[in-house]
């Protein structure tokens, strides 16, 4: 029933059923008329560049309000690359013989992505699948690799896709009405934050870069609560990022740099988690 609903009476006509209405006219050249549109079903009205804070408005609730019907209270959060491999698979983004062999090396994290979401898909079976659901960026690489590891044990996850001119489309193993798409980066970066209850980061690119250092800053600046971020590959973000200078240079506090921490492999990443919230 409709909350609207009472006693069988609704004071006002569902929008829905005034849309069926709306259809059920004369064909005119009124009623083609751009202006006779119901304003929620007029594309060209709701695109325009003053419907923005509307079209934001709408983002932010599609999505929270299909994780709540479903129940998902909290998520793990899988950031990296899209240009990852899986072992012995295409390396399709190679540009010379030198980033082949590097990816080719870093392929390995496809497979540790999926064993760890495997992990925390395990974890969240426990929970109905309301806690710890693995939720990652929705296209290839590690994205790929992390929403395959929770289909590998029978377990949804979420995909937050974003449109692209490259690299982005929904991966296979999306859970389909868990599977969403955003025009705004905002508005995508707050859902990936809001239920998180860790963030694993595999190696990147510049959106990995953007979505780690977002992530440390609403922890260091107490706007959101701290969780474990893990950063899969030590060597590999050795070479990438110093938080030991930024602190010894003093624009960083000394404590900042324990803000992450630093694995190798699914298993410990998952002992780190565990500890964390036990």
């Amino acid at each position: 029933m409709n909350p609207n609903e009472k006693n069988g009476w609704t004071p006002l006509p569902h929008s829905d059923a005034d849309l069926r209405r709306s259809k059920e006219v004369p064909d005119t050249p009124q009623t083609r008329a751009e202006a006779y549109r119901l304003a929620f079903n007029d594309p060209d009205f709701l695109t325009r560049r003053e419907l923005r804070a509307v079209r934001l408005q709408l983002e932010l609730l599609k999505t929270e309000m299909a994780l709540e019907e479903r129940g998902i209270r909290s998520t793990v959060v899988m950031f990296g690359g899209a240009r990852l491999p899986e072992p012995g698979g295409e390396i399709w983004a190679a540009k010379n013989e030198e980033q082949k062999k590097n990816l080719s090396e870093l392929s390995r994290f496809y497979r540790e992505a999926r064993e760890f979401a495997r992990l925390c898909s395990l974890y969240s079976a426990e929970h109905y699948y309301r806690e710890f659901v693995v939720v990652t960026g929705g296209g290839p690489g590690v994205m790929e690799a992390g929403n395959r590891g929770a289909t590998d044990v029978g377990a949804p996850s979420i995909g937050l896709n974003i449109v692209l001119p490259h690299e982005q489309a929904p991966n296979e193993y999306v859970t389909p009405e868990l599977c969403f798409n955003f025009h705004y980066f905002a508005i995508r970066k707050m859902h990936f934050i809001m239920r998180a209850k860790a963030v694993a980061v595999f190696p990147g690119g510049f959106g990995t870069m953007d979505e780690v250092f977002e992530t440390l800053t609403l922890i260091q600046t107490g706007r959101m609560e701290r969780v474990p971020v893990l950063l899969f590959g030590r060597d590999f973000w050795k070479g990438v990022i110093d938080l030991e200078f930024l602190a010894s240079q003093g624009t960083i506090s000394p404590n900042d740099p324990d803000l992450i921490t630093f694995v190798d492999d699914a298993a410990e990443a998952w002992e780190v988690v565990r500890a964390f919230h036990e």
